[in-house]
């Protein structure tokens, strides 16, 4: 029986948080599935000092499934800081996978039209790196060392060719390694590397800024593109509004086995959106892109568990088909209406494929 470790959040964050879990009830999916639940509001942070946090990332380590509401990183430097930062230390997670979609009814920007999905390192690179200064006056010159290592490159390149092969995608983009070939060329081994070993994937590497121009001009294939940390951070930045809106995104972290990527070890899933405080409690928030995250998250929960996580997905990108959309996406239904929709939705699939 899998548990999902759920951490719940802030604001309109907690409130999408409870519209996702109610999909996930197993009345509605027909599966023994347990939540273990961990408050990660901003206050309760800063009461325990961060232990709910290791407190929670234990937890995902043990179940290896968590669902994470949207929280408030507060700007003091000596406040709680990001929740986001320490469970990513402390899973291990060396991916965040973050993918656009079309929403029905949602016109898109540029050319695209299929599936985006952006595969970067979640540890390293500009990030963390070690920074200082000499000199003064015009003199003055700042200094950065960066350090991607090629355990994490593999990983990225690994997952992104086996999400590229489970989704029918080409591998896409890649480094600016022609300028760099020490430092950034390493991740385009590991994806020379990758695409050998998976010879029936379509595989087109590109420099960063190519990468970019070229995908506001795509034909509308769907794409998987591995990405440095910071260049990653900044293509989802452009992807996922391309799909005219980020209410259909979802974000996840994953660990896996440090002698094979293959092996995913744990996945936390979450909206890729904020908390919309402005939204608290009116009933009007689109709970899309949460309970997306719980289908993702689902689909790491065993083969059982899949035939449910694809009646979530159909049944909400269906139920927006239909006109049944929240106020961002041009519509007047409400948050909990909205989800409601998708549990019919989902029990009617559910139970139709059981009698085929």
């Amino acid at each position: 029986m899998p548990t999902i470790a759920v951490l719940e959040g802030d604001e309109t964050g907690q409130e999408l948080l409870e519209e996702a879990l109610r999909v996930l009830d197993p009345e509605v999916t027909g599966l023994e599935v347990s939540f273990d639940r961990y408050d990660l509001s901003l206050q309760n942070r800063r009461a325990t000092e961060n232990d709910v946090v290791f407190e929670a990332a234990a937890a995902i380590r043990e179940h290896g499934l968590g669902l994470k509401a949207a929280t408030v990183t507060p700007e003091g430097v000596d406040d709680v800081g990001s929740p986001n930062r320490i469970l990513r230390e402390e899973i291990g997670g060396r991916v965040i996978v973050r993918t656009g979609r079309r929403i029905p009814g949602v016109i898109p920007h540029g050319g695209v039209h299929a599936p985006i999905s952006v595969v970067r390192m979640a540890v390293g690179d500009a990030y963390g790196a070690k920074e200082w200064r000499e000199g003064e006056g015009p003199d003055e010159a700042a200094f950065r060392t960066e350090r991607i290592e090629r355990r994490i490159c593999r990983g990225v390149a690994e997952f992104a060719f086996q999400l590229a092969e489970r989704s029918g995608a080409k591998v896409f983009g890649g480094p600016k390694y022609t300028v760099s070939p020490v430092y950034e060329g390493m991740l385009k081994e590991e994806m020379d590397a990758s695409a050998e070993r998976h010879p029936g994937v379509p595989y087109e590497p590109q420099l960063i800024d190519a990468t970019f121009a070229l995908l506001v001009a795509t034909a509308g294939d769907p794409l998987v593109i591995p990405s440095l940390n910071r260049d990653g951070d900044i293509l989802s930045d452009l992807v996922l509004p391309l799909f005219g809106s980020i209410a259909g995104a979802e974000s996840l972290l994953v660990a896996f086995a440090e002698d094979d990527p293959a092996q995913v070890t744990a996945v936390m899933s979450e909206a890729a959106h904020g908390t919309a405080p402005a939204l608290q409690g009116k009933n009007v928030a689109n709970p899309l892109a949460m309970i997306l995250a719980g289908a993702a998250v689902l689909g790491y929960a065993g083969d059982e568990a899949e035939p449910a996580a694809r009646a979530i997905r159909e049944a909400s990108l269906e139920a927006i088909a239909e006109g049944i959309r929240t106020a961002d996406l041009a519509g007047h239904a409400g948050t909990s209406e909205f989800t409601d929709e998708v549990i019919r939705r989902t029990k009617s699939k559910l139970e139709v494929w059981s009698t085929l």
